[in-house]
């Protein structure tokens, strides 16, 4: 490869900002080596072609600083698309999808199958080394069947109502992962478990991401959605946050709808083993580069108390 040979009296600004860019970022690439990453991929970052791979390039930078990441991906939208396509009728309940036998065999299809490979081709053609799985590999995931209670607005009655081969993850088993950290493998895990009776079981992909990192014990976990992060009542970005001020803004009403269980995994993990979580605009070129190589972030960070 032949090196551009640069006249100092003739730096314009695009090299000289790089330079500023890689010198500024050193501190944080000297603290966060040697840590585990989880990140949840998911959202317009995965079905816009070239975020994808982008988002590939920046997992393999992070290897190469010596950052563990393990990726977990969602996949809901194209799990939508096959099922239409295949004349299934599915429906949700508060998010999570009513999952039956014919239901869960297209899932585990489509989120293992192509999508995982996508992920896993996207790094390996970018450099890395990334091996796709599900919770089903290595007794990796093992769940509780997930039920929702919900209230009648007439009787005022509770119900617990069936969500069918929906799992909620119980036991993790950290031991495959520390062999791919240990290989210098990226994992790219598909949100697959299984079940008390050996079935299969999907799983929502925040959880399974939540879950991992808190039994790998990871310094972050990242999770890539489509919106900025949390706002404040006057539409302003809220960059940073207590485990106290983030349940007190759900309380209010300032975190509301499909934010919630997002935030909410965030703040289990940070109760538990995770430094910190964020949330992340996937939306944004190198997003996860500038929330963790640059002050300012690109999203909301919940902290410990």
């Amino acid at each position: 490869m032949n090196k551009k040979t640069i006249n100092p009296k003739n730096l314009d600004h695009d090299w000289l900002g790089q330079a500023k860019v890689l010198s500024e970022a050193m501190p944080y690439m000297q603290r966060y080596a040697g840590e585990t990453f989880v990140i949840k991929y998911g959202g317009h970052a995965m079905g816009d072609a070239r975020l994808a791979d982008l988002f590939a390039r920046d997992i393999v930078l992070l290897r190469q600083i010596g950052i563990n990441p393990i990726i977990v991906h969602g996949g809901g939208p194209q799990i939508g698309e096959m099922l239409e396509r295949l004349k299934i009728k599915s429906e949700f309940i508060d998010g999570l999808r009513v999952t039956d036998h014919e239901t869960v065999s297209v899932v585990e299809m489509v989120l293992s199958g192509s999508i995982n490979k996508q992920i896993v081709s996207a790094i390996n053609a970018a450099g890395g080394f990334a091996i796709g799985l599900s919770g089903k590999d290595g007794h990796l995931i093992h769940c509780d069947k997930a039920t929702k209670t919900t209230r009648d607005p007439d009787s005022n009655i509770e119900k617990i109502l069936d969500l069918g081969l929906v799992g909620e993850p119980k036991d993790i088993n950290p031991h495959i992962l520390a062999l791919f950290e240990e290989s210098d493998i990226t994992p790219v895990i598909a949100p697959i478990g299984v079940g008390p009776d050996g079935e299969t079981l999907n799983i929502n992909a925040d959880t399974v991401a939540g879950a991992i990192a808190n039994a790998v014990g990871a310094k972050r976990l990242l999770m890539l959605t489509d919106i900025a992060g949390v706002m404040d009542t006057d539409g302003e970005l809220i960059a940073d946050m207590s485990i106290t001020e983030a349940k007190g803004l759900i309380e209010n009403g300032t975190i509301s709808g499909g934010m919630i269980p997002k935030i909410e995994t965030c703040l289990h993990a940070v109760e538990g083993k995770v430094d910190g979580a964020v949330i992340i605009d996937g939306r944004v070129e190198h997003a996860l580069l500038i929330e963790l190589f640059t002050e300012g972030g690109v999203g909301t960070l919940i902290n410990k108390d």
